[in-house]
């Protein structure tokens, strides 16, 4: 039983890599607030908690396929610096283009996104903001990176994540699905103020460090800027997002 338990550890920490993700179709969520989440939806394989854990968060676990491991084992485990002794194996949650453009109001694009603290609060922000989905396009990180998951606060599991590497042919599918493309750029030539948001839109938004590049950019149908009346210069990629996807979700209400 303990080399059962010992492999099922093992084949566990795999998932810290992405190759381990991708061919196991599996991820770990660390820590109450991402398990919690992933069992609502269902999707929780087993999870591995400590002795001094099951008594932290026993009524977060009534039902759940729980492992006993030691404090040894749920560091190794672990991503975090202190490890609370609470990581849950999951299966990723099903979604598809497809399944997305059947009937689209809202959705949030983010381009060669490298960062996986933005990318999960880009997650966030969508889920918050009521997006059909966020797609990570082109060259992103992994949205099952334990920094993007702790950021995205549980909202992997609330709203569509997908990865699609050909950001031209994602384009023309959002177009195709009856969504206006937007794209954020410092010197768009349409103010946020004066852009048409009533229609079903999709936004694009850049990486922190440069943006959205010209070839991307000149993909959309405008490019938009957003007002900015002090003395900053720019916005970072999740301030930006805040504002444009809330004005989105405020003008389909």
């Amino acid at each position: 039983m303990l080399t059962e338990k010992s492999n099922r550890v093992a084949a566990a920490i795999k998932l810290q890599r992405p190759s381990g993700r991708r061919h196991a179709a599996r991820f770990l969520a660390e820590g109450p607030n991402l398990v919690e989440s992933a069992l609502r939806r269902g999707l929780v394989d087993e999870v591995f908690v400590t002795e001094a854990a099951t008594e932290r968060f026993g009524d977060l676990l009534v039902d759940a396929p729980v492992q006993l491991v030691t404090e040894r084992a749920a560091k190794a485990l672990s991503d975090t610096v202190t490890p609370v002794g609470l990581v849950a194996v999951c299966r990723m949650p099903d979604a598809s283009l497809a399944d997305v453009l059947s009937a689209p109001r809202l959705v949030a694009v983010a381009v060669d996104t490298a960062d996986p603290g933005n990318a999960g609060t880009l997650i966030r922000l969508a889920d918050a903001m009521g997006a059909d989905a966020l797609v990570l396009a082109g060259e992103g990180v992994d949205p099952y990176n334990a920094k993007c998951l702790r950021a995205s606060a549980g909202s992997i599991f609330g709203v569509p994540v997908l990865e699609l590497a050909d950001t031209a042919a994602l384009v023309d599918a959002l177009r195709a699905a009856g969504l206006r493309v937007l794209a954020t750029m410092l010197d768009g030539e349409t103010s946020l103020d004066d852009a048409d948001l009533s229609v079903p839109t999709a936004w694009l938004f850049g990486p922190e460090a440069h943006g959205l590049s010209v070839d991307v950019a000149a993909l959309a149908d405008a490019r938009v800027r957003i007002p900015m009346v002090g003395s900053a210069e720019s916005l970072n990629v999740a301030a930006a997002a805040a504002i444009c996807l809330y004005q989105s979700s405020r003008a389909s209400r």
